[in-house]
């Protein structure tokens, strides 16, 4: 499977506020970008707490790349997945509408009672881990089940672990013109952070859009940095 993370950052390297607050880093040019490159996913992965916080749709914006897809005999979104351990998903999510599959990646400890109501709300639940979700086992179970190319647009939490199991394959982040500060601000990669070895991290291109530029990384084997 081929793994993108894609996000959107301070120049400072904060996600949101540190409320957790939305906000508009890029503009018009970034939201287009960020829209061909779910087009070209097969599904788009975020953890829970975007969910509980932005309430996001993950579908295609524009209708001529719904119509790509579906010319090429693809659904015209891509599938939805929410990294969920304990099953906080509100059962009245914009994700769980009909427009596209969505996944919940859950732990074997998360409530039965409530796996039965996020299920019967529209969610494919895939058990992956104990007590919290491990990633790399849900990585492999929505590649059973066709997923080949997958993007990750966060949060911090999310994508830290992602890097941390060695999935990532590109990174593209917006940086805009904005500093947020504050040190419980998220960050694009949160969770234990890395120690003595780190991502390899190649830029392969830089591109103005809107008052900010977008970084492209192929991302290479952890290794320590000299």
């Amino acid at each position: 499977m081929h793994v993108v993370v894609n996000a959107a950052q301070s120049v400072d390297g904060k996600l949101a506020t540190r409320h957790r607050e939305q906000l508009r880093i890029s503009g018009p040019e970034d939201f287009d970008r960020v829209d061909r490159v779910r087009a070209a996913a097969d599904a788009v992965l975020v953890g829970v707490g975007t969910v509980v916080a932005d309430d996001p749709h993950l579908t295609l914006d524009a209708e001529e790349r719904r119509a790509e897809r579906r010319a090429t005999g693809r659904d015209e979104n891509p599938a939805r997945v929410v990294v969920d351990s304990t099953g906080r998903t509100p059962a009245d999510a914009a994700i769980l509408d009909d427009a596209a599959t969505t996944y919940l990646l859950v732990s074997a400890a998360a409530d039965r009672g409530r796996l039965e109501t996020l299920a019967d709300a529209g969610a494919e639940v895939i058990v992956a881990g104990e007590d919290r979700v491990d990633v790399a086992a849900g990585v492999d179970e929505l590649a059973d089940r066709g997923v080949d190319r997958l993007m990750v647009e966060g949060g911090g939490e999310v994508i830290f672990s992602c890097f941390e199991a060695g999935l990532v394959d590109e990174l593209r982040v917006y940086v805009g013109s904005i500093v947020i500060g504050g040190r419980d601000a998220p960050t694009l990669a949160d969770g234990g952070g890395f120690v003595e070895s780190f991502p390899a991290l190649e830029l392969t291109e830089t591109e103005r859009l809107d008052d900010g530029i977008v970084l492209s990384y192929d991302v290479g084997e952890p290794g320590a940095r000299e």
